[in-house]
């Protein structure tokens, strides 16, 4: 099963992220449209995302804390058949959708997110993703694009955006 070690926290200055990023080498995968519909489930968290770049079935499980956080995920690709959507939404039911424009970068192994959530701002997300056993190295890596990004300690978010947003 795939592993993230992740951080999210706010972003006072997007541009300048993303200045940054670029200046590192990052591969702008470009800007999407995304539609988090997440479902009531019992453990865990269950999401659909419908967007022009990423269409996913994300279901993953992490703590929520401060700094670089372990998320087991299991990821299914899905079009844009509303299908799924209305059979989650009819036996589940949705708990919130999360709105937000993402633009989207690479530095080898470690996927950045620099978004603005509808309802919440500005925020950054680093996912450093690799294998079970690769946890040590993965949080190395944020910890560093966390001081390269100047992301300070007070900025970084515990909760998801769906929790934010239920707040």
């Amino acid at each position: 099963m795939p592993v993230n070690i992740e951080i999210k926290a706010h972003c006072h200055d997007p541009e300048n992220l993303s200045r940054i990023l670029l200046a590192h080498g990052a591969d702008y995968k470009g800007h999407d449209h995304q539609v988090d519909t997440y479902f009531k489930v019992q453990e865990g968290r269950l999401k659909l995302r419908e967007g022009n770049i990423e269409n996913n079935l994300i279901y993953y499980k992490r703590n929520d804390q401060a700094g670089p956080k372990r998320s087991d995920v299991i990821l299914h690709p899905s079009g844009k058949d509303d299908s799924i959507k209305n059979i989650l939404s009819e036996v589940l039911g949705v708990k919130v959708i999360v709105d937000k424009q993402r633009d989207i970068y690479f530095i080898d192994n470690v996927k950045f997110h620099i978004d603005n959530v509808k309802g919440l701002g500005n925020f950054v997300e680093i996912e450093a993703i690799g294998e079970e056993g690769e946890d040590s190295e993965m949080g190395r890596q944020c910890k560093h694009f966390m001081e390269v990004l100047h992301i300070k300690t007070e900025d970084l978010i515990v909760d998801s955006y769906s929790d934010l947003l239920l707040k």
